[in-house]
């Protein structure tokens, strides 16, 4: 049986992509993916701090370069990508929620959501008020999801993913394993991961 591991944090444009699109590629190869939230600064200030240097002395050109590829990705994706007034976004609550809104077989719906709220109506997700929003238009309880991501389980399930995340060599998100250390990051490696997946299934390795 193939595993596909996908690590991620809502606050990422290139991670909503790849949110979207490994989805049919999974379903396409018969695999079920073990959604893993994270938080993705605390990847970045345990192994990857170069981050934040890069975003408070960033180069214009690249930075140009980097707006426009994405809305190119966003309308291969047929997805809306603005940007947010609020970035970087501290995602911690939201990223807390994936847990409350997964115990309730809300997982995908509610990521799909906090997603679209962030990159699509630029909403702030780290506000109680954005998130209460999502919580109730999934049919959860707003003052019970409130209350589930202070919870001590809560955390500890998000510290967790995002330490094992680093453990297993991962820097950012999305990161993406096939059968448990084959590494894929970014967005733009979904048809590598489609390869891998295919060769899985086949009992072969990529050349």
């Amino acid at each position: 049986m193939t595993r596909l591991d996908v690590f991620f944090d809502c606050s990422s444009p290139w991670t909503y992509l790849a949110f979207v699109g490994i989805q049919p590629i999974a379903a396409r190869h018969g695999v079920e993916i073990n959604w893993k939230p994270i938080l993705v600064g605390g990847v970045f200030n345990a192994v990857n701090p170069e981050v934040y240097e890069n975003r408070a002395k960033p180069n214009p050109l690249r930075w140009g370069y980097m707006r426009k590829d994405l809305q190119d990705w966003a309308q291969a994706y047929g997805l809306q990508i603005g940007w947010p007034a609020v970035f970087p976004v501290n995602s911690v609550k939201a990223m807390r929620g994936a847990f409350v809104a997964e115990d309730q077989g809300l997982l995908l719906p509610y990521c799909t959501a906090v997603f679209e709220s962030y990159w699509g109506r630029l909403e702030d997700i780290s506000q109680d008020t954005v998130l209460s929003a999502v919580a109730a238009g999934l049919g959860m309880d707003p003052a019970h999801f409130l209350a589930r991501i202070g919870e001590p389980d809560c955390k500890a399930r998000l510290r967790a993913n995002t330490e094992e995340l680093v453990a297993r060599g991962g820097f950012g998100s999305p990161t993406i394993f096939v059968n448990g250390t084959d590494m894929y990051f970014g967005n733009d490696r979904l048809s590598l991961v489609d390869r891998a997946l295919g060769a899985a299934a086949s009992g072969t390795h990529p050349a």
